[in-house]
């Protein structure tokens, strides 16, 4: 850990402040309590017998801890801060107040997350996307198991982070990649904590969806213990140790309505009653043909999820002597995820659409169709194991100079591995009796009536048709098998070099290089078998669908949702299924597969920064802060295969892609250098008013999983084309090696004022330019198809070097009323907004511009661009805290607008939009002494959904509702 929790000093040296100003605009929204404490017992007795006996008085020393000594420290480190900036920081270990640490971070100032069941998850920025932040952990950079950039912060325990600090602006020594900012998170150190502790904290857990259903999971729990100790030896030398355990075991239903992620826009001329609708090209459209946007299905899912992690945190902190300190830093977490899935599909949703209600932009409001109908089953499990540490070495060999260097190691696997089986509606039942409601073909076709009215679309199947009877389930069947790993590694090594003069303008002069190397791969394998509806075939469907019913395992599936038609479904139990066509559990994948969506990328970073410190006087006004560049120059490597493909005749006019199992391997490289000056400094206008100014370049580069060289080809056989042309077509790169970073140029300006300890107001403005937007270039490449050459354009995303920019100003506020009497002194409240704009641009990759690399053609889009990933005009957080002797108990707010969100590391994915989200959280804890506490929180109280739209905004793609959670623990410390 970086962040000592020591009182800060009257001189405010450069590193020092930094560590100081994070704690502000976080503590004042967290949880703890201010009371006063007596110092420990021995110290008070030793102050009694020092008592001089004329009877004069010595008085304890009181030390303000919980929410008012957090926000005193808070308001203490800021002010000292030459970097703009916002922390979260616990008096003791495991005292952030919050379930995960996304929960938490997101109470910060501009902060705002992607929430999902289990609270909130990845981080956005003053508006920009979790993609343009960095998150480092005790100063290093970490993996993750999705392939992109940000972190899953649920991976870490929150009560085994002492310290998570938001960097807003960029200094020369932070590590290269936050264009939006940088996270920091720190564990403790245990020389700095500077007493012994040995803690015990346990917390039940409640998810108000598991009551819904027949085979309730029950209460989770989380255990977490911790013991910091010190040690000195009798040459002087010193030694701290800490060790955190934690294990958890919860609960994680789900209920949503969803739609297939590929999107296609119908001409609006034809009505087509029983075949999928025909596409109408861009150019068409521009001139003013008549379109509907459509996916390809429509899915009602219910989830029952079970979750488990297991997390480890040690360090060594030694000193022998003043000149050496040594660190060794060990983190581990262990996480899986065990889910029962049940899918009811329309799975055609493309065909038999008329009686359309069209608006302006595509998107329909009701219409009439005809689909197949799926009931799909699925087992999934996740396994997601992060490891991670290093080696620190400070050597300080005079009061002048320090030497320092760091080692570090940074590893996540996430494998998953799902087991799907798919029961079709037929026009014949298990008994060979006629399917009321079929109406046509032997895949058995369900009219409907769709009305985008309420929170879900309402669909109105044929009246005639029973969608919950297992009788009708004997059409063709599917059986899919899928492993996929994701693999991310990072080692690092670090030297830095710091000079500090006695006096003068230059306080400090650093110099460091860093060198690295991310390793990342991603494979999936996947075996899919499809069962005829004749036959030998029809036979085994019957068996399976005969064997493996169970009662829907849910009651009042989607209640909370307006507009909702359909509660419940035929549902087969996914173990039995499975193994009823696969003869066993296993995949049976074959580990050897090539497959062209795979992603191989070898990333070396190396970096160089010069940087000084200054403290002097300008105008009259004394001014501290640091100037500096940095040099980072990105070497990639990346490896993919294409497949070679087969044309298959389906008959009655339709073709499909089928590949030989013959593949082409590619290697492509990329690289690009940048430079990257910082300047900060901030003025005293008066002892409690400061001026921040900030001027830097930063950048982010893309994705690693986007760069892989894969090409992304519909093999599936769900998909029947009319034309070699038409198959084609569908070919998408699943990455580009040769992305470049997002640069941009950057400028904030702060004014924070400090009326008193108990209280400050802050506000920011900031500006920053980028070098480009995301749009989608047209390159040609080859494949072989029947053993012929063919020419495809195939669409890549790109980084333009169109100008954009993004401006956005920033408030906060904090303050107790401790001038008020007893016992409304224990009230306070801590407060933040941010607004921003851009007019940063992400085209569609499949509907939006698309431009000829080669010609500099452009194809016009068919829907608008969306902005930057996870950029939020608004993100407003508020808390109000109250506190009542040893009870105390606060509400927080959380805000966010409605944001556009890429899909991690898969550039073919199309644009998708969530609405506005607002959540209410709870927490309450009552100290019966020093030692011993208990605690209550409640989450989404609100019981807000999560509601996506795709491609445009206002298209209903999703709405995911996971219900309301709590927490209830007592914590036990030594």
């Amino acid at each position: 850990m970086r962040h000592p929790y020591a009182a800060p000093s009257a001189k405010r040296a450069g590193a020092r402040s930094l560590r100081s100003a994070l704690a502000c605009a976080i503590a004042a929204s967290l949880t703890s309590v201010a009371w006063a404490q007596e110092p420990p017992a021995a110290a008070a007795e030793t102050a009694a017998a020092q008592a001089p006996a004329s009877g004069a008085t010595t008085l304890d020393q009181v030390q303000v801890t919980g929410i008012r000594g957090s926000i005193q420290s808070s308001i203490n480190k800021k002010r000292d801060d030459t970097v703009i900036s916002d922390v979260l920081s616990a008096e003791d270990i495991g005292d952030l107040p919050a379930p995960s640490l996304a929960d938490a971070i997101e109470t910060l100032t501009g902060a705002a997350s992607t929430r999902d069941k289990t609270g909130a998850s990845e981080i956005s920025i003053r508006g920009l996307g979790a993609f343009l932040s960095s998150t480092q952990f005790n100063g290093r950079e970490i993996t993750n198991g999705s392939g992109d950039r940000s972190v899953n912060f649920n991976m870490f325990p929150a009560e085994l982070i002492n310290t998570v600090a938001i960097y807003k602006t960029q200094r020369a020594d932070l590590i290269e990649g936050g264009v939006a900012g940088t996270i920091g998170l720190e564990t403790v150190k245990p020389l700095d904590y500077g007493k012994r502790a040995i803690q015990f904290d346990g917390r039940g857990s409640w998810a108000e969806y598991d009551s819904k259903y027949r085979d309730k999971d029950g209460i989770g729990w989380r255990g977490t213990a911790s013991y910091i100790d010190q040690f000195e030896f009798a040459n002087g030398g010193k030694l701290g140790v800490s060790i955190g355990l934690q294990a958890l075991d919860g609960t994680d239903p789900e209920e949503s309505m969803t739609s297939g992620s590929t999107w296609y826009a119908c001409d609006g001329t034809q009505n087509v009653r029983n075949a999928n609708c025909a596409e109408v090209g861009a150019n068409a459209i521009a001139n003013g043909a008549p379109y509907y946007l459509v996916p390809s299905s429509r899915i009602y899912r219910l989830k029952q999820e079970r979750n488990d992690r297991q997390s480890e945190f040690a360090a060594v902190q030694w000193k022998p002597n003043e000149v050496l300190e040594v660190n060794v830093d060990y983190e581990h977490t262990d996480r899986n995820w065990h889910e029962k899935r049940s899918d009811l599909s329309l799975s055609n949703t493309r065909r038999g659409i008329v009686d359309r209600q069209v608006d302006d932009n595509g998107v329909l409001r009701s219409y009439s169709g005809n689909t197949s109908i799926d009931s799909t089953s699925t087992l999934y499990d996740r396994n997601e194991e992060y490891t991670g540490g290093g080696l620190n070495i400070v050597l300080r060999p005079s009061v002048a100079w320090e030497i320092a260097t760091d080692l570090s190691y940074s590893h996540t696997v996430r494998e998953d591995t799902q087991r799907m089986t798919r029961l079709r509606a037929n026009a014949r039942d298990v008994n060979n009796a006629v399917v009321p409601g079929i109406s046509s073909g032997t895949t058995g076709y369900v009219n409907y009536d769709w009305d985008n009215r309420g929170d879900v679309p309402s669909i109105a199947l044929n009246p005639a048709f029973d969608v919950a009877d297992w009788d009708a389930y004997t059409g063709a069947a599917r059986v899919t098998s899928e492993e996929e790993k994701n693999d991310h590694r990072i080692r690092a090594g670090r030297f830095d070099v710091s000079y500090l003069p006695e006096d003068g303008l230059l306080t400090k002069l650093s110099f460091g290089l860093r060198a690295s190397q991310a390793d990342y791969s991603y494979f999936d394998n996947t075996i899919t078998t499809d069962i005829a509806a004749s036959g030998a075939g029809r036979a085994q469907i019957v068996a399976a669908n005969q064997a493996c019913r169970a009662p829907f395992p849910q009651d009042d599936f989607l209640d909370a949702a307006s507009g909702n038609t359909i509660s419940s479904w035929a549902y087969f139990d996914p173990s039995c299924l499975y193994e009823a066509f696969r003869g066993s559990s296993d995949t049976g994948v074959d580990p050897n597969y090539m497959d062209p969506n795979n992603v191989d990328v070898v990333e070396k970073t190396k970096a160089l920064f010069l940087m000084a410190d200054f403290r002097s006087t300008l105008f009259g006004l004394p001014v501290s802060g640091n100037m500096g560049v940095r040099w980072v120059k990105t070497d990639v490597r990346s490896q993919g295969v294409r497949a070679e493909l087969d044309l298959i005749d389906n008959g009655a006019g339709t073709l499909r892609l089928q590949p030989t199992g013959t593949y082409q391997t590619l290697v492509d490289k990329a690289g690009n250098d940048k430079l990257l000056p910082s300047a900060n400094a901030s003025f005293e206008l008066r002892d409690n008013l400061l001026l921040r100014l900030a001027g830097y370049r930063a950048m982010s580069r893309p994705d690693i999983a986007a760069l892989g060289s894969g090409r992304n080809v519909n093999l599936t056989g769900t998909e029947n084309f009319t034309s070699l042309e038409e198959a084609l077509a569908g070919i998408t790169a699943t990455g580009n090696p040769e992305a470049k970073p997002l640069m941009s140029w950057n400028g904030d300006v702060s004014l924070e004022w400090y009326p008193n300890e108990d209280s400050m107001l802050a506000g920011a403005v900031y500006w920053k330019q980028f070098n480009g937007g995301t749009e989608t270039a047209l390159f040609d490449e080859t494949f072989v198809v029947d053993g012929q050459s063919v020419t495809v354009p195939v669409p890549r995303q790109v980084t333009t070097d169109k100008k954009s920019t993004l401006t956005g100003f920033e408030l906060s506020a904090a303050h107790r009323f401790s001038y008020l009497p007893k016992p409304l002194d224990g009230l306070g409240f801590k407060l933040s907004y941010n607004y921003a704009d851009t007019d940063y641009e992400t085209q569609d990759p499949r509907l939006g511009e698309q431009v000829d690399a080669v010609t500099g053609t452009v194809i016009p889009a068919i829907v608008a661009p969306a902005g930057l990933s996870g950029f939020s005009r608004h993100v407003l957080s508020g808390s109000l805290y109250w506190e009542l002797g040893r009870f105390d108990m606060q509400a927080i707010g959380k805000y966010r607008s409605k944001y556009y969100q890429d899909f991690t590391g898969n550039t073919a994915q199309q644009n998708r939009y969530y609405d506005d989200n607002t959540s209410v959280d709870f927490r309450a804890r009552y100290r019966f002494t020093k030692q011993l506490s208990l605690s209550l929180e409640l989450m989404n109280l609100t019981n807000e959904p999560r509601v996506a739209s795709q491609p445009v905004y206002g298209n209903f793609r999703e709405y995911v509702s996971y219900g309301r959670r709590a927490y209830f623990g007592v914590r036990y410390k030594f």
